[in-house]
């Protein structure tokens, strides 16, 4: 398929799922910071920390298709990042219980040789069951909400909080398969 191809994030999770379309890719994590503007739409939000999470590892490695990607979970025009404490984790899953929230990632690929570059984004669906905060906390204690949007990980345990997904379950674990495998197939060269 590609002669070298750069996946710009340290995601155990998107490194597991890559490697299901692409088998050999080398992993170097973009240093570009993430914003979290309340004022603009998640997917674009979303695409704009994707497409600069690839430029700066193109930038180094122009010869390369580079692979940036960034996941936002959203409720009601509210974007939840990452958490930065635990009383903030509990919250957000306050917040998503009993309730159908999105789960938005942006990808950008990037061939900075040859001036190529498309970003995309795509949506899922995601309910949440009614949660106890007996059971918020359990949940927090399974797993490192830490890292993960909306401080949940839908492959973790998530059958103790979620009732039902529409739209593609890799989106929510943080790589959308379906569409970056058919981007990939009709990318140039």
């Amino acid at each position: 398929m590609f002669m070298h191809v750069i996946l710009a994030s340290r995601s155990p999770r998107r490194m597991e799922l890559l490697r299901q379309i692409i088998p050999q890719f080398e992993v170097i994590p973009s240093d570009a910071p993430e914003i979290l503007d309340p004022a603009r739409p998640a997917a674009e939000l979303a695409e704009t920390n994707a497409r600069a999470k690839a430029a700066s590892v193109a930038q180094r490695f122009p010869e390369a298709l580079v692979i940036g990607a960034d996941t936002l979970v959203f409720l009601d025009d509210v974007v939840f990042g990452k958490p930065a404490n635990l009383a903030e984790a509990e919250r957000m899953l306050e917040t998503l219980s009993g309730r159908t929230h999105q789960v938005v990632t942006g990808i950008c690929l990037v061939e900075a040789a040859l001036g190529r570059e498309k970003a995309f984004s795509v949506i899922t669906d995601v309910t949440f069951r009614k949660l106890s905060r007996r059971e918020i906390g359990a949940y927090l204690r399974s797993i490192d909400p830490l890292d993960k949007a909306g401080a949940y990980a839908i492959q973790q345990n998530g059958d103790w909080i979620v009732e039902g997904t529409s739209g593609s379950y890799s989106n929510v674990v943080g790589l959308p398969l379906e569409r970056l495998e058919t981007e990939l197939q009709e990318w140039p060269g």
